[in-house]
């Protein structure tokens, strides 16, 4: 090797190495260690916020894939019925149903106002509310049909990343997640072999994945594709007890992580290192299958689906901007 090679050769490695570093300092840096409790769930709902019942949406349906639009709307999926629905006059209302091809389990709004939407089916599509088209967007990776779709997630750039659970389990960890570049027509493979990959968030900063690892009953955490080269790598975020397992999650500006428990009734609330708050239970008369949940106007908004109901209590946190209202 001639010595101008070698040397530049030298340079890159130390460069590479100096990078690692200083992201490694970033990492580990140590912190101060807390005299008592590091949380109280009473720093994200106040002793005298109440759970209030914004509307029931009848029987048969399994609501979820909670979304606003621009205009405050609310926007649901039912893949019980195959319907995609929306709220008018404090009324559930079918924008479209197609009982043959249509499961649709997530929902994400795209800031270009189009709604993508995970289908259980395998199918990536997106649905445009002025034309009512309903269009394909993803529905193989390598060649191969993709299995049923649950939840997605937009990142700042317009990046989409979206869980594949089905036929995995605790037992057959074989779900997957993708993630589909802006402007790509193809999805690269972005985690495997989990367990029933259901909801998913990203974090503030943008440089973590937040995963509900649904048949473990945990959060996995995996550094985003657009993360700075870093020596982190993909890591239990969090636990929990009873219940199934973590579904539906969201973030709010601070960094917190939201998750909706299914099956205990109640939201978990997680800091940025993965300290929990504690739980907000849903009323006594509210249902255990809590499946999604967002932010609007100071609100928190929950869909529990075994008796197709939103309910929204007052928090005092702000929900991170989504990608749509960026």
């Amino acid at each position: 090797m001639k010595k101008g090679a070698l040397l530049g050769t030298l340079i890159l490695v130390f460069t590479l190495l100096a990078a690692t570093f200083t992201g490694a300092k970033a990492l580990y840096e140590t912190k101060s260690v807390p005299t008592g409790d590091r949380h109280n769930i009473s720093e994200i709902i106040s002793p005298s916020s109440k759970w209030e019942k914004v509307i029931s949406g009848g029987n048969g349906r399994f609501m979820e894939g909670i979304n606003f639009d621009r205009k405050g709307n609310i926007w649901l999926v039912s893949p019980m019925t195959s319907e995609i629905l929306t709220i008018k006059n404090d009324q559930v209302v079918k924008v479209l149903q197609d009982q043959q091809n249509l499961m649709p389990i997530g929902a994400k709004f795209h800031k270009d106002g189009r709604l993508f939407i995970t289908d259980g089916k395998g199918v990536l599509y997106s649905y445009n509310p002025t034309t009512g088209k309903l269009k394909t967007i993803i529905n193989s990776y390598d060649g191969k049909p993709l299995k049923g779709l649950n939840d997605l997630v937009f990142d700042k750039n317009g990046g989409l990343y979206f869980t594949e659970p089905m036929g995995s389990s605790a037992t057959n960890p074989t779900g997957r997640v993708f993630y589909l570049a802006p402007g790509a027509k193809e999805a690269k493979l972005f985690s495997e072999n989990i367990a029933y990959p259901n909801g998913i968030a990203i974090s503030a900063d943008g440089n973590r994945v937040y995963i509900s690892e649904f048949n473990k009953n945990q959060i996995i955490s995996v550094p985003s594709a657009t993360a700075p080269a870093s020596p982190e790598a993909a890591f239990v975020f969090g636990r929990f007890e009873g219940g199934i397992g973590p579904d539906g999650l969201t973030v709010d500006a601070e960094g917190n992580l939201y998750v909706a428990h299914f099956q205990a009734g109640e939201i978990v609330v997680l800091d940025k290192d993965g300290f929990k708050y504690g739980t907000i239970r849903l009323p006594q008369d509210a249902g255990t299958f809590v499946t999604n949940l967002t932010f609007r106007d100071g609100y928190l908004y929950v869909t529990e689906s075994s008796k197709n109901e939103i309910w929204r209590i007052k928090v005092e946190t702000k929900g991170l901007q989504p990608y749509w209202l960026q």
